[in-house]
């Protein structure tokens, strides 16, 4: 299995060093936008244009990216997987 982790000879110097996007964490996470690339089996020009454009991850590829990076789905894509923790917490107190 292929280890798709930063190293220290991987230093991201790309456009995600400079942004704070779920997208541009999980291409820090694996170092680079090309090693992303691979990960999900995309064109490294296509996973640039996502982070010039301020897109989230692919929502095929959140599962594998989560695996492979511990960043969890919630961050990834709220929008999909909205972290239900409050709510869950909320609906197990007392009615006041």
């Amino acid at each position: 299995m292929t280890t798709y982790r930063n190293t220290d000879s991987q230093n991201a110097m790309g456009i995600e060093s400079t942004i704070d996007t779920p997208l541009a964490a999980a291409v820090r996470a694996v170092g680079t936008q090309t090693a992303y690339a691979r990960l999900v089996n995309r064109s490294q020009s296509s996973i640039y244009e996502r982070l010039r454009d301020l897109k989230p991850v692919h929502a095929e590829d959140v599962l594998l990216v989560e695996r492979e990076t511990g960043i969890p789905k919630e961050v990834l894509r709220p929008d999909i997987y909205p972290d239900d923790s409050a709510t869950t917490r909320a609906s197990l107190e007392p009615a006041r």
